[in-house]
């Protein structure tokens, strides 16, 4: 979409630069130039808003390693190190916990808008799957960073994790024990999770550079669902439209971000997460994080373990497969009244199943949690296959630019 850089530098210095290494180009085609439909409304600032979270995390993250000490004995100490004698460690640790919360709830938006607009459709399946991956590994960097404090729950979170791999026939065991560097979840389990969770943010990066080409190479899609026809009459350059909307929304979502590390810092944390970890005592209700909530109800719900963790993996990798289980050839839910009302279904069931995954393990939440399981599933596996070919879907514009000239107002003659 975005096409060779047209950019020619001003300077005599910056042409020669340009000319043997096109970095100015590639910004000015990727970030000034670019265009993008003219219908995108605030719902696409959101990956502005993720790329902000994932700075934040990295950089936030990168202060913390220089004083945290990956130790069983030590790193519950370092904790409280960061947090009373370095200065502004208090803020970097805040800024860090508060800002993975932020950071899901951001990719969390950015995903059910995917869905409801069908950014997964052709031609970007390549670009939804590498999303999929992507939050594949926010997820695992979430776990392992979850461990790090080295209190109570991160010590029986990591344990009942961990403990799920041995489910897995033959290698099971073996994995787990490499997990743990021992025989149990100890020192050097703390000193693994936290190279891994070093690591795995620059992964993320790369893998979010990908998705920006592969964005690039297809273009955006937008609210109606469809495809440019005319670049002069159904796009604008990325700066200044979508730029000073980006900027907006990362400045709405700085004083959410400010406000929770200011004045709720605790809010989203576990409150036995502030005593150290001891293997004999184990806090009367281990749940993970919120924004893992919905899986964690998921894999209670199966009674077998092994299935619990079949079901667990699928329940996220079943979304890189939504290319082709919904086939209908109309993406916008705008025009797809049906498909309407059950992705609003779908939303109300991992809504539900984070609050079944954050309450104590009883029959009558077993039974519900199976039901939204099935519900869950049944989204992904029947509503969209069936609607792909049943579904009366309402005429679409023919153009961008019709669709949005059909929401003004005809002036009166």
């Amino acid at each position: 979409m975005s096409g060779p850089s047209t950019f020619v530098p001003k300077s005599a210095i910056g042409r020669w630069f340009e000319s043997r290494l096109p970095i100015m180009g590639l910004v000015h085609s990727s970030f000034i130039a670019f265009p993008v439909p003219r219908n995108l409304n605030y719902m696409w600032t959101f990956g502005a808003i993720l790329a902000f979270m994932l700075i934040a995390q990295i950089i936030t993250g990168v202060v913390l390693a220089m004083h945290y000490v990956p130790s069983a004995t030590t790193a519950f100490q370092s904790i409280s190190h960061i947090m009373r004698d370095v200065n502004y460690g208090w803020l970097m640790r805040y800024m860090h916990t508060n800002g993975a919360s932020l950071f899901f709830l951001a990719c969390y938006i950015h995903i059910f808008r995917g869905l409801y607009y069908g950014s997964f459709k052709p031609p970007r399946e390549l670009l939804w799957i590498i999303g999929v991956i992507i939050y594949f590994l926010m997820a695992a960097t979430a776990f392992l960073g979850y461990v790090l404090p080295w209190g109570a729950m991160s010590f029986a979170g990591a344990t009942v994790i961990t403990n799920l791999v041995t489910a897995i026939p033959f290698v099971g065991t073996g994995i787990a024990h490499w997990l743990w560097g021992g025989f149990a979840v100890g020192g050097p389990t703390v000193n693994r999770f936290f190279s891994l969770h070093y690591l795995l943010p620059f992964i993320i990066a790369a893998f979010v550079g990908l998705h920006v080409w592969a964005l690039h190479v297809t273009g955006q899609n937008n609210p109606d669902g469809v495809e440019v026809q005319n670049v002069d009459r159904d796009t604008v350059p990325f700066t200044p439209y979508a730029t000073m909307k980006d900027i907006f929304a990362v400045s709405v979502w700085l004083i959410l971000y400010a406000w929770l590390i200011f004045f709720i810092p605790n809010y989203l944390l576990d409150a036995d997460n502030y005593n150290i970890a001891n293997p004999l005592v184990t806090p009367a209700h281990v749940v993970p994080e919120w924004y893992l909530l919905p899986f964690y109800a998921i894999l209670r719900a199966i009674p077998n373990k092994l299935m619990g963790v079949v079901a667990l993996f699928a329940s996220i990798a079943i979304l890189a497969f939504v290319p082709w289980l919904d086939r209908n050839p109309v993406k916008s839910a705008k025009y797809r009244p049906a498909f309407r009302f059950f992705f609003w279904v779908f939303v109300v069931i991992c809504v539900l199943l984070g609050w079944i995954g954050s309450q104590e393990p009883g029959d009558a939440m077993t039974l519900v949690a199976r039901i939204l399981t099935v519900g869950y599933f049944g989204f992904f596996l029947v509503i969209m296959p069936i609607l792909s070919f049943a579904e009366k879907t309402r005429p679409i514009p023919a153009s961008i630019a019709d669709a949005v000239l059909a929401k003004k107002p005809v002036p009166a003659e």
